[in-house]
């Protein structure tokens, strides 16, 4: 791996290795988490907008159909702290797809006629994801976990908010944010000189000064937190959890282990308990998300109404982790080193990893992550389990009316 910071400020990190396709991947470090309530979803809006047309490629057809017709694949999304674009196609094209990343994340035209119609794409879309329980879940659970931070707010914005994003703000939050010193370009695959191909590209990409980040105060959480919402479905969907750290402590890696215990394929043990052994869901699992500025820990499963309490009562039991032997440890370890490598053979996932790991530290905390990993001892895991995860739990339930 190599990483080299140009004079406008644009990281490049290169993972040359043998493969038939190659990924590039630009990371923006915007998301969600740097809106107010006026533009709540704008970051999100951008996303769908860099995909419109630039001034080379005046539309969307255009710029999908010249990586489709390869056989590639163009896409991108966004979080409460990222907005990310990537294009995957046979290494042959990697030429093609450098020029539309690089026209496309510099030459936005932003039309309002293109503007409207996405306007109503993405209403859509946000439709789709609260008519679905197994999206909407963990909308409620943000919502109830977090009190302060940004992340308690969704990713899309409101409907509200939304519906009165003017042009001029979508321009003017672009100049903003979109700009080399606060962008990471990842390539993964077998392309000689990739790095002096993206310095011409973004070589007129101008430099600015960055907005000062908001910094947000997260309070203890002291009581049990819970929302419940109430619908006409055959299941209820339940998601109970707990605050924890960023990506960047040393605990997210006891997180990681503990994840892997619980909630691993078939085998963890809170799968083994809800599902295999009393089956009272069918779909169950632990979820540890470690961000740049915030994590949680969760666990998420869907029952009838009437296991609702048994079911949480099995969850907070089995988060004691009780009678953990070293066996368990060593299995919850090869797991994630296993899907770690896994992951790694698909060069988008490769680049993906590498730009977030670089906007969390240092890409080179991705080559150590399995290291880590295996570092982490029963002692540690213990502690943290009791560290976070305490009386005091957020729970969210989309209940059957």
């Amino acid at each position: 791996m190599r990483k080299k910071v140009l004079g406008n400020g644009l990281t490049i990190i290169i993972n040359k290795r043998p493969s038939q396709s190659v990924s590039i991947e630009a990371a923006v470090k915007v998301g969600s988490n740097d809106e107010t309530k006026r533009i709540f979803g704008i970051s999100h809006f951008i996303e769908h907008m860099l995909f419109e047309g630039t001034k080379k490629r005046p539309n969307s057809i255009i710029i999908s159909n010249e990586i489709e017709k390869l056989g590639g694949e163009l896409n991108a999304y966004t979080t409460n702290e990222r907005t990310c674009f990537y294009i995957k196609v046979p290494k042959k094209h990697f030429g093609i797809a450098l020029d539309i990343l690089s026209d496309i994340l510099q030459n936005p035209l932003l039309e309002n006629k293109s503007i409207e119609k996405e306007r109503k794409v993405i209403l859509k879309e946000i439709n789709m994801v609260n008519d679905q329980p197994r999206f909407y879940q963990w909308i409620l659970f943000n919502k109830t976990l977090f009190q302060k931070h940004p992340a308690k707010n969704p990713v899309y914005g409101t409907i509200e908010a939304v519906k009165r994003i003017t042009g001029k703000e979508l321009a003017g939050y672009y100049k903003k944010h979109y700009l080399p010193n606060n962008t990471v370009i990842s390539v993964v695959g077998d392309v000689s000189n990739a790095e002096n191909q993206i310095a011409k590209k973004f070589a007129d990409f101008k430099k600015g000064e960055l907005p000062i980040a908001k910094k947000s105060i997260e309070p203890a959480q002291k009581n049990i937190r819970k929302k419940t919402e109430k619908r006409r479905i055959l299941s209820s969907y339940v998601v109970i959890g707990y605050k924890t750290v960023p990506r960047a402590r040393k605990d997210s890696y006891s997180l990681d282990v503990i994840k892997a215990l619980l909630g691993r394929g078939q085998s963890g043990r809170i799968v083994e308990e809800i599902r295999n052994k009393r089956g009272l869901a069918y779909e169950v699992n632990a979820h540890h998300e470690p961000s740049l500025s915030y994590g949680f820990f969760a666990v998420y499963l869907n029952t009838d109404k009437k296991s609702i309490a048994n079911s949480l009562k099995i969850v907070l039991n089995e988060l004691k982790l009780q009678n953990l032997t070293e066996q368990e440890i060593s299995d919850a370890k090869g797991y994630l080193e296993g899907q770690y490598v896994l992951e790694k053979e698909d060069t988008h996932e490769e680049a993906d990893t590498l730009n977030f790991w670089e906007l969390a530290g240092n890409a080179s905390l991705a080559e150590n992550y399995t290291k880590n990993i295996k570092k982490i001892t029963k002692k540690e895991i213990l502690t943290v389990a009791k560290r976070y995860f305490t009386k005091n739990y957020a729970l969210a339930v989309i209940e059957q009316n």
